[in-house]
C-alpha cells in the first residue's frame, strides 16, 4: 500500500447491532475485559541488562539535580518523589528502545523529558499547572474520550478533530497532554501503551471552530511531545472517516512521523477487529451505548484516574518508594515485590563500595541485573 493509500471501509453497520444487547454508559468503564490479553515481551539480552542498569544506577544517585525548564536551562533540583515514582523500570525500557539502546542518548532524552515535565506542568503536584479545571472547556464538545480496552489491553484514547469546540491556542496542546497523562492512569499491570481511535467525520451538531484538520505546526508540535516525551507509549492507532483534506495533512506530517509510530497506523480497517465489542462506542460497529454528558463524564474520568493515580502512588510507599519500581508491582494489586530492584546507594552498598569498585564493572552490573528477570 502506498504512504497512505486509500481502503475500502468496513465498518459494522450501527444500524445491525441489536439494541437489546447495548451497553448504556456516561462514563468511562475502569476495568479491562477479561477476553484481552497482554502480549509478553522478550526477555533482554546481555548487552541490554548492562545497558539498562546503567540507566538505572544514574537516576539512583540521590545527588542527581535535572533542570527545572526544558526551554530555559537554567537552574537545577532535585528529584521529587512523585518524580521518582515516574522513573519506573518500563520508563528507562522504553527510552533505551526508543534510542536505539544508546545510554548517554536515554539519559538525556530522560533528563530533558523531567524538565519538560517540569515547565509544562504536569509533574503531578497540587501546583501543576496544567489541571482538570484548566482544560476542562476543550473537552465540553466530547472531543477527546477516554473509554475501554483494546484486544491487547490497551486503555483507548478517542479522537474527534470533527467535534472542535475551539480555536487554535495552547491550552489545545496542555488538554491533549491531559488526556494523555489520564489514559497512562487507565493501564493495567503489565501494559504501558494505548490506542488511539481517530475520526475525523466532522459533527453537525457541534460549530467547527478550528478548520476540518488540525493546523500543521500544531501537528508538528504534538508530534514532537509524543515522539519525544511520550516514547513507545503508542500500541496501535486507528483511523477512520479520513477525508481528503485529512489525508493531505497526515501526508504533509508523515516525514515528521518516526517509522515505529507509522508501522502502528491503521485506516479504515474494522475498529470490532481490535477492540472488544462490549468495550466499543456503537458508532463504530461495537455495543457500547456511549452518551457524552461533559459534566458527568468529566467528574467521573477524572475521578477513577485519580483513584488510580493514589493507588499507583500507595504502592510506591509500600515497595520502598524506589527509583526503578516496576509498574506491573505499582498498578497492581498483589502483596508482593514482583520484580525486586538493585539499589546502588543504599547503606550496605556504600559499606562495601570498595568491594564493588574492586570489580570489573560489567561485570558487577551484569549480576546485579541478571537476578531482576528484566524484560524489554
Amino acid at each position: 500500500m502506498a504512504i497512505f493509500g486509500k481502503k475500502k471501509k468496513e465498518e459494522t453497520p450501527e444500524a445491525q447491532i441489536d439494541p437489546s444487547k447495548l451497553i448504556k454508559t456516561e462514563i468511562p468503564f475502569d476495568k479491562v475485559p477479561s477476553s484481552a490479553t497482554i502480549p509478553q515481551r522478550d526477555e533482554l539480552t546481555k548487552d541490554q541488562l548492562l545497558k539498562y542498569n546503567e540507566i538505572l544506577k544514574h537516576f539512583q544517585n540521590p545527588d542527581l539535580k535535572v533542570f527545572t525548564s526544558e526551554s530555559k536551562p537554567l537552574e537545577k533540583e532535585s528529584l521529587s518523589q512523585l518524580e521518582k515514582s515516574w522513573l519506573t523500570k518500563e520508563c528507562f525500557l522504553r527510552y533505551l528502545r526508543a534510542t536505539k539502546w544508546n545510554v548517554d542518548d536515554c539519559i538525556k532524552r530522560i533528563e530533558g523529558s523531567l524538565a519538560w515535565r517540569r515547565e509544562f506542568g504536569i509533574t503531578g503536584e497540587d501546583t501543576d499547572i496544567v489541571n482538570a479545571d484548566l482544560v476542562s472547556p476543550e473537552n465540553e464538545s466530547g472531543k477527546e474520550v477516554i473509554l475501554g480496552y483494546e484486544n491487547s489491553s490497551r486503555p483507548i484514547l478517542y479522537l474527534k478533530p470533527g467535534r472542535q469546540n475551539t480555536k487554535t491556542s495552547f491550552r489545545q496542546i496542555q488538554h491533549m497532554v491531559f488526556m494523555l497523562e489520564k489514559v497512562i492512569d487507565f493501564m493495567p499491570p503489565g501494559q504501558d501503551s494505548l490506542a488511539l481511535l481517530i475520526d475525523f467525520k466532522q459533527y453537525d451538531d457541534v460549530p467547527n471552530q478550528g478548520g476540518k484538520i488540525p493546523p500543521v505546526n500544531s501537528g508538528r508540535q504534538v508530534l514532537n511531545i509524543l515522539q519525544t516525551h511520550y516514547p513507545e507509549r503508542l500500541g496501535k492507532a486507528l483511523l477512520t472517516n479520513i477525508p481528503w483534506l485529512g489525508w493531505t495533512f497526515l501526508k504533509i506530517i508523515h516525514p515528521f512521523i518516526d517509522p515505529l509510530t507509522r508501522e502502528k497506523l491503521v485506516f479504515d480497517e474494522p475498529f470490532p477487529n481490535y477492540v472488544p465489542m462490549e468495550q466499543l462506542d456503537k458508532t463504530y460497529g461495537g455495543l457500547v451505548d456511549f452518551k457524552y454528558n461533559h459534566e458527568n463524564y468529566w467528574k467521573e474520568m477524572n475521578k477513577i484516574a485519580q483513584n488510580k493515580k493514589t493507588h499507583y502512588l500507595k504502592r510506591f510507599t509500600k515497595f520502598g518508594e524506589k527509583i526503578g519500581l516496576s509498574e506491573f508491582d505499582l498498578r497492581g494489586d498483589h502483596d508482593d515485590l514482583k520484580y525486586p530492584v538493585f539499589e546502588y546507594f543504599n547503606d550496605e552498598t556504600t559499606l562495601n563500595n570498595e568491594k564493588i569498585q574492586s570489580k570489573t564493572n560489567d561485570e558487577e552490573l551484569l549480576n546485579n541485573v541478571e537476578k531482576l528477570s528484566v524484560k524489554a
